[in-house]
């Protein structure tokens, strides 16, 4: 028995070291040269060394340097394509799993869509009809499942039995709009904002379709158009932009072609849904200088410049389907009358500038700070027409419109300004001039108010892309020649306007 066991140890004593051995032979042996190779340099540097001289070893120490910086960077390159290929190949082995996701929930949609479509037929089944005769509310219905626009479709199918007339109100002036709107602000919503900002809101909205409202966080940029939603009985849209946005498609969506539907947003449901009403309607494009306006709101900006409103028409679709939306006409929508997008912007380090294209195009109100608080009686909505309120401020551009006395002082003051700092007003900023003024008057503020409205936000605005410290002297010569057109007492923004510029100079 003992001898099996003395048999066994020097079995496995004769195995393992035999598997020792041959992982020394493949692993270690090769290297057995090496010292006696050390060696030998060591030789060669002994027998020359001695006579190297001073010369010699400069060039000596220099050499290994060199040497030692192409091992270096030969190590460093192997490291770094190897870093590379571990990294390559990660990226592939990521990405086929992503594709694989993809499919697999390309694959679930597909299976999504065939089972909407065979609960489709089971309703239509169920009935024991043809969808010819179908009444007319479940045909409503299956047109809302299958058609490319379901949003809009459904918007089709709640106003098709809603009464959206709207009856005149009597005696109705714009002066009154405004005085009942602050007082509603006031009394309501617990929002503080004065009448000469109401005043320039509403005579804004008469001319264009964009109000920039601009200022510091928290002065009420975005509860202003909210509260005018809640005083016309008709709610805000408000659509939060984003800093991604780069083109209309963030706004308005886009068409899939995997699911043959169109992907649509709240704007354009809101937007589309204002085809139907007869009231104003508002949309809030919030923070809209997160992303730049002149990207994903390019279409609008050309499209609103048409002097003949019938042409305000966006593409939605390149083709026809009888299921799309009611107010469709070849693909196209018109933009209705009644719409008027209010955009709120911060100006700080993490938004775009606007840019002058934007401002020739808009009307803006500045908020330097919250409203002071005041006492008003409680003042209830009121529901009145777009068709009303527009005529009030046709009304207001005939009943009031600029005397050419005033137009004259303008003309120099243009002059003055081209003479002294190369900009002109342009044609677009006296034609919204010729608008903005009167109705500013009609909602009880002064023609010389107005004015001051336009010069400040419309030209003096443009100052800012001046090189301002070398323009100290034309300042204020431009603020003696106002008092000098207009008096001392008036044009109070333009001259607080020009005092900061100078300051900031």
């Amino acid at each position: 028995m003992s001898e099996f066991f003395q048999y066994l140890g020097e079995w496995l004593k004769a195995f393992f070291t035999n598997i020792g051995l041959w992982f020394f032979d493949r692993f270690a042996y090769p290297w057995n040269r090496v010292p006696s190779e050390f060696q030998n340099y060591k030789d060669i540097f002994d027998q020359y060394s001695a006579r190297f001289g001073v010369g010699g070893w400069i060039f000596f120490v220099l050499w290994w340097i060199f040497f030692a910086a192409v091992i270096f960077g030969i190590c460093f390159g192997l490291f770094v394509l190897i870093r590379k290929y571990v990294r390559f190949c990660k990226k592939e082995i990521d990405k086929e799993k992503l594709q694989e996701q993809v499919e697999r929930l390309n694959y679930e949609l597909y299976q999504a869509v065939q089972e909407k479509d065979k609960i489709l037929n089971l309703k239509v089944g169920s009935l024991g009809l043809s969808i010819n005769q179908i009444d007319k509310k479940d045909a409503e219905s299956i047109k809302t499942i299958t058609s490319r626009f379901p949003k809009l479709t459904a918007v089709d199918l709640e106003y098709s039995t809603k009464d959206v007339t709207i009856p005149e109100v009597i005696g109705l002036t714009l002066e009154e709009i405004c005085v009942r709107f602050r007082n509603f602000c006031c009394s309501q919503l617990k929002l503080y904002y004065s009448i000469d900002t109401i005043r320039d809101m509403f005579a804004g909205m008469a001319t264009s379709k964009l109000i920039i409202l601009e200022g510091i966080s928290g002065t009420g940029k975005t509860s202003m158009p909210y509260a005018l939603g809640k005083f016309f009985v008709n709610d805000a849209e408000i659509c939060s932009i984003q800093p991604s946005f780069k083109d209309r498609s963030e706004l308005i969506g886009y068409y899939n072609e995997f699911t043959k539907k169109f992907n649509e947003t709240e704007f354009l449901r809101a937007l589309y849904e204002a085809t139907y009403r007869k009231d104003p309607c508002i949309i809030v494009l919030d923070e809209l200088n997160l992303a730049r306006i002149e990207y994903y709101f390019a279409e609008f900006l050309s499209i609103m410049e048409m002097p003949n409103i019938k042409e305000w028409n966006i593409e939605m679709i390149n083709n026809v389907d009888p299921n799309d939306p009611k107010h469709f006409n070849k693909g196209k929508l018109l933009i209705p009358q009644n719409v008027f997008f209010f955009g709120t912007a911060n100006n700080d380090d993490s938004t775009f500038t606007i840019s002058d294209k934007v401002y020739d195009r808009a009307s803006n109100i500045f908020f330097e700070n919250k409203g002071q608080a005041f006492k008003a009686e409680y003042t209830d909505s009121m529901k009145v027409s777009y068709d009303q309120i527009n005529a009030l401020f046709e009304n207001a551009v005939s009943e009031f419109a600029l005397s050419d006395k005033i137009l004259d002082k303008f003309n120099e003051l243009d002059s003055f300004i081209i003479s002294k700092f190369r900009l002109a007003f342009g044609n677009r900023i006296i034609k919204q001039l010729r608008t903005f003024v009167p109705v500013y008057v009609a909602c009880g503020g002064r023609e010389i108010d107005g004015f001051d409205y336009i010069l400040t936000n419309k030209v003096l605005k443009k100052f800012e892309s001046l090189n301002i410290a070398f323009l100290k002297d034309e300042l204020k010569q431009l603020n003696i020649e106002l008092d000098k057109l207009f008096g001392k007492q008036n044009f109070q923004f333009a001259h607080k306007y020009i005092n900061n510029l100078l300051k900031l100079s």
